[in-house]
């Protein structure tokens, strides 16, 4: 009756197991992976002899001899069962496999039959060499991973033929107990596991005494290369959107594609930790210390059988993990994290201001600890204090030249919020957005030396309403040329500008740039009142070292199925030029202005040319910069998720361009030194040019609101950077703003 029942052992061949599918950076490293059982495929050819013998050693000697069932073996194990109560397995490699892709793990007479059924059939269908293959594709070896291969990589960042004796040995233990045996989670029971393996080894003659002694010695040193804590997480979840719009699920998930994209994966790693690192400083200077999460004694529970689904997870450095305090005096206290301990001394909670650590941590509370060093040996963690931030992040880069995105960072930690920033999160850019106001004049005839009133004004806007522009400083400066206007970000002087050539210009220029809204023809659109995403800004800000023609972004070079079959590739796509190239290079010269003696001076610690714009909307709810060197283009926002201040000294200046300054300055490092290539002259002959704008009635009471401007005539000599630097020293330099 079983036999009638079984399916047909040809199913074996035919139903391919799922096979991850891997996200690579542009140098071929893995971001991360999309499986349901993290599975590589390989044939009985690419197992090294050392792997394959220390598997028989450890579940099945005799495998080549026997076909299929080992009743000898079996014989032994009923009997030693009988006499002295032993629970040992007695089944085999084609057993096992049977056991995987046919019936159950349950432990039931029925399901022993079948097995013992299918592998007399597997036996007849396949040679030993095609079993052997399917079973060190199958076998479940813990964290997800299925397959000698696939655990090879997850434990040791390593291929098959590369492994040890001592390696391959440890993996074979794995077989019979995952979880127990995990060198991740309990090392010492896996080195017991390894060593027991090889003993079999040598006793099966498969290894000499020398190499197994030399196998015994050997440091087990683990890494967590499961990829479970990818350094682009949030790339990586829009990669899979990608995907899923254009691809069946199960090809996805275990159709093992190999998908190139254009991160570069050091600066996605200087993206990530510099946004942290600035999130959290920031974090700790205006918040403080906010105390442990809870206490669980206030919840009934008690610690020693209290736990936390962060201890779930493999442990790494770097990891913010919650922790239970077990015990807390004046000078330490321990903190349980399961399996693991930790002690905290004062200088772990130096940053609360307090001296005591009985003064932050008491018994029974729950905290944030990131985790700096974690000793599997022992189960001990060396931790620090720390704390979720309330407030979020993005970094976005993009290459200037091609419109790949080399860094993308959609929030503070992936774990805690999916929700990506960097291309979802409408947020009003504030100053940022004044460059295309500028565009939008300079393309009107005004040039960077026209000069235009800072003083109070006010206008009436589209439905008659006044309208009374302010500083943020709520300060005036007189006349001030274009270009310090943009560099110190004064708000009267752009809305002035707004005025004289209309709202609708600045809309028309900000559409050309990638900003397709539904602008309101209000002069407040100068100041950046609509909602953009980060994406969007900093790609429209890759047209000006571009010489006025944007890159069209993208994020994925091309897809490849499991066999290296092409199945989409993209290239870079150049819109037509936004702006003239002598447009571009005088935005250039002025936003270089920002940088050189405006609201982003900090910038000048990178020691190469650097262009950019600060932005703080109103009550400081969102902080931003974007700045740009030849070669690339990178923004950085920072807010609450709800629109609340982030304080009231809190400027692009001070929160979003360091965070900028700290990512570029490793983000560059290896790329060198250029210019910025002008293509056109820089006009300087109209410096001494006042402009007559509308609301200029302390200048000229007949000044004509209808008058244009006429457009200066251009010098014979583009100025050389030296040049340019000199008319920065001898221009009237206004003071930073706090933008």
């Amino acid at each position: 009756a079983y036999i009638v029942n079984l399916p047909r052992v040809e199913e074996l061949q035919k139903n391919q197991p799922g096979i991850v599918s891997y996200v690579y950076s542009d140098d071929g490293r893995v971001l991360g992976q999309f499986a349901l059982e993290k599975r590589i495929l390989v044939s009985y050819d690419q197992i090294p002899e050392t792997v394959k013998r220390a598997i028989l050693a450890a579940e099945d000697a005799n495998f080549f001899e026997h076909s299929g069932i080992d009743f000898r073996r079996l014989l032994v194990t009923v009997i030693r069962d009988i006499i002295y109560g032993e629970r040992k397995g007695a089944s085999t490699l084609t057993m096992q496999l049977s056991k995987m892709r046919f019936t159950s793990p349950e432990k039931t007479p029925s399901r022993k039959i079948k097995d013992f059924l299918y592998a007399i059939n597997i036996e007849k269908n396949y040679s030993k060499e095609q079993i052997f293959a399917f079973y060190c594709n199958q076998v479940p070896l813990g964290h997800g991973n299925y397959g000698i291969a696939a655990a090879a990589r997850a434990y040791f960042g390593k291929t098959l033929d590369e492994l040890t004796i001592s390696e391959s040995a440890l993996l074979a233990g794995l077989i019979q107990l995952p979880a127990r045996y995990s060198p991740i989670i309990h090392l010492d029971r896996a080195i017991n596991r390894r060593d027991w393996v090889l003993s079999q080894m040598r006793e099966q003659n498969f290894i000499s005494q020398e190499e197994y002694e030399e196998a015994l010695a050997e440091e087990v040193v683990v890494q967590d290369h499961s990829y479970q804590q990818s350094p682009a997480p949030y790339f990586v979840e829009w990669v899979r959107q990608y995907l899923d719009a254009k691809y069946q699920s199960d090809l996805i998930w275990q159709g093992g594609l190999r998908i190139y994209t254009t991160v570069d994966y050091d600066m996605q790693i200087a993206a990530q930790e510099a946004l942290r690192n600035g999130i959290k400083d920031f974090d700790k200077r205006t918040r403080g210390w906010a105390g442990p999460v809870k206490n669980i004694f206030d919840e009934g529970q008690n610690i020693e059988t209290y736990t936390h689904p962060d201890w779930a997870q493999i442990f790494t450095a770097g990891k913010m993990i919650h922790g239970v305090v077990v015990e807390a005096d004046e000078d330490s206290a321990e903190i349980s994290f399961g399996n693991f301990r930790a002690t905290i001394t004062p200088e772990e909670i130096q940053w609360t201001g307090r001296k005591k650590v009985s003064d932050v941590l008491k018994r029974g509370d729950v905290a944030v600890f990131t985790l700096e060093e974690v000793r599997r040996s022992d189960d001990l963690i060396r931790a620090r204090l720390d704390q979720i931030p309330e407030v979020q992040g993005a970094v976005l880069t993009i290459e200037n030249r091609t419109g790949e995105i080399k860094a993308m960072v959609g929030g503070f930690d992936f774990e805690y919020s999916k929700f990506n920033r960097a291309t979802q999160a409408m947020r009003q850019p504030g100053s940022i957005f004044k460059p295309f106001t500028y565009v939008a004049a300079l393309e009107h005839g005004f040039s960077p030396f026209d000069q235009v009133l800072d003083a109070p004004v006010e206008f009436l806007d589209a439905l008659g309403r006044p309208y009374a522009p302010s500083n943020s400083d709520g300060e005036f400066r007189g006349l001030i040329t274009i270009r310090q206007a943009l560099a110190g970000s004064r708000n009267i002087p752009t809305v002035r500008l707004a005025h004289a050539i209309g709202p609708e210009k600045i809309a028309d220029v900000a559409r050309r740039f990638g900003i397709n809204r539904d602008f309101q023809p209000y002069l407040s659109l100068a100041l950046g009142s609509v909602e953009v995403t980060l994406q969007e800004m900093v790609s429209a800000f890759t047209a000006f070292p571009n010489h006025g023609v944007r890159p069209e972004p993208f994020f994925i070079k091309r897809v490849e199925d499991s066999n290296g079959v092409l199945l989409e590739e993209n290239r870079p796509f150049v819109h037509d030029e936004v702006l003239s190239p002598e447009i571009a290079d005088q935005m250039i010269y002025m936003l270089e202005g920002v940088v050189q003696f405006g609201t982003s001076t900090r910038a000048k610690e990178l020691s190469r040319p650097v262009a950019g714009k600060t932005g703080t909307t109103n009550d400081s709810t969102d902080s931003w910069f974007i700045g740009f060197i030849p070669q690339l283009t990178s923004g950085v926002w920072v807010g609450y998720d709800e629109k609340r201040s982030l304080g009231r000294r809190v400027f692009g200046a001070t929160l979003a361009l360091p965070i900028w300054v700290d990512f570029m300055k490793t983000a560059v490092s290896d790329l060198p030194v250029e210019e910025f290539e002008l293509t056109s002259q820089i006009d300087s002959s109209s410096v001494a040019r006042v402009l007559d704008l509308p609301g200029d009635s302390e200048l000229n009471d007949d000044a004509s609101p209808a008058e244009e401007p006429t457009p200066s005539s251009p010098s014979t000599a583009q100025p050389s950077r030296r040049e340019r630097e000199e008319m920065i020293q001898v221009e009237d330099i206004v003071p930073p703003e706090r933008d």
